[in-house]
């Protein structure tokens, strides 16, 4: 049986490539804020940070790492992703796993997991490593995703006989609707905010690119035509491909 560890290192551990293009997805977003913006304003600016899962670095394109004051370290298991991240200005790089970080108790003042935990097989392992990475007063910032969340396009691989995709429900272990108990029994104060945002997707290739990107193997040439016509048809009688959205972020206190 696949576990979550097993398709993230099937995803990005080589490759930059397939988050890059599930992130592209949601610039079709209906908040005219994107997620990464509305996160990067619930942050802190200052102190010791520390990311966890920090993939590309997209998050620090809109929160300026050389800020005054502010001291960050970014995480990754990925040494694709690590590369990537060596971009970022001002930064700290460090590949290692998220249960098992490589730093001293109470070396930072906020900790971020953005969209990364569903990516671990023992999330209350990482959740512990958080904490134990804290200082007293430091602040967690959890990024995840509800159960429903882009149900449409897993029902499009579904129905082109493609149910090898990563990224769904029954992949994921730490959900929007489970989080805020998991947090609470390493932090106080915990609290949730969701991202209001659906997409609202004006052709197919989008919707293509982002399943393609799920998959462990490439879509067949029927697939491929048949989720184009799927999704072209549902854009043809509404004018766009609406998938929705259920994301929130957790934030509690050490």
């Amino acid at each position: 049986m696949r576990t979550p560890s097993d398709d993230a290192v099937q995803q990005y551990a080589e490759t930059t490539g397939n988050l890059t293009a599930r992130i592209a997805i949601h610039a079709y977003g209906t908040n005219p804020q994107g997620w990464y913006s509305w996160l990067a304003e619930r942050l802190p600016s200052v102190g010791d940070v520390l990311e966890v899962g920090a993939g590309t670095g997209e998050l620090w394109r809109h929160l300026d790492p050389r800020r005054a004051g502010l001291r960050l370290t970014l995480a990754d298991f990925s040494a694709a992703m690590c590369e990537r991240l060596g971009e970022v200005a001002g930064a700290e790089v460090r590949r290692c796993d998220a249960t098992d970080l490589p730093f001293a108790d109470g070396s930072f003042d906020a900790v971020i997991a953005n969209h990364m935990l569903y990516h671990v097989d023992e999330p209350d392992m990482a959740l512990r490593e958080f904490a134990r990475v804290l200082r007293p007063g430091g602040r967690l910032f959890v990024a995840t995703n509800g159960r429903g969340h882009m149900a449409e396009l897993f029902a499009v691989a579904a129905a082109v006989g493609k149910v090898d995709v990563s990224g769904s429900a029954s992949r994921s272990n730490f959900t929007a609707e489970d989080a805020p108990a998991a947090v609470g029994r390493h932090f106080r104060d915990v609290a949730a905010e969701a991202y209001p945002s659906d997409l609202l997707v004006p052709d197919a290739e989008p919707v293509l690119a982002y399943l393609t990107s799920l998959s462990g193997k490439p879509l067949t040439g029927e697939q491929l035509a048949a989720a184009r016509e799927l999704v072209q048809a549902r854009i043809e009688a509404e004018g766009h491909f609406r998938v929705r959205k259920h994301t929130e972020l957790i934030t509690a206190a050490r």
